[in-house]
């Protein structure tokens, strides 16, 4: 009689989980940002304050831990001030690049 190897569990992927160090933050907010989708944006704040502790960063944006998951949620249409706060507390900056047009 053999045994059936059952399947392996998978869990769902999290950024979260990988966001290590500042460089794997920078070049996570560059790819997101080369997508210009708002809502991959809000998505990509919240891996990082996920990352670096939503606790944390709350805090240090001066919002409350529910209105920071909030302004966060895909979908959610924070002020500006309110994404520039949130990526100073996670330490990385949006800067602007000109845009290479095609004839």
């Amino acid at each position: 009689m053999s045994k059936v190897n059952p399947q392996p569990k998978l869990v769902p992927f999290d950024a979260a989980r990988y966001l290590t160090d500042d460089e794997a933050v920078a070049e996570y907010m560059n790819a997101v940002l080369e997508a210009e989708d708002p809502d991959l944006l809000l998505l990509a704040l919240g891996d990082v304050a996920r990352a670096r502790g939503m606790a944390q960063v709350a805090k240090d944006t001066g919002l409350g831990r529910e209105s920071l998951y909030k302004a966060l949620a895909p979908g959610a249409k924070p002020r500006f001030d309110t994404v520039l706060k949130v990526a100073r507390a996670l330490g990385v900056r949006l800067t602007a690049h000109p845009v290479e047009h095609t004839s």
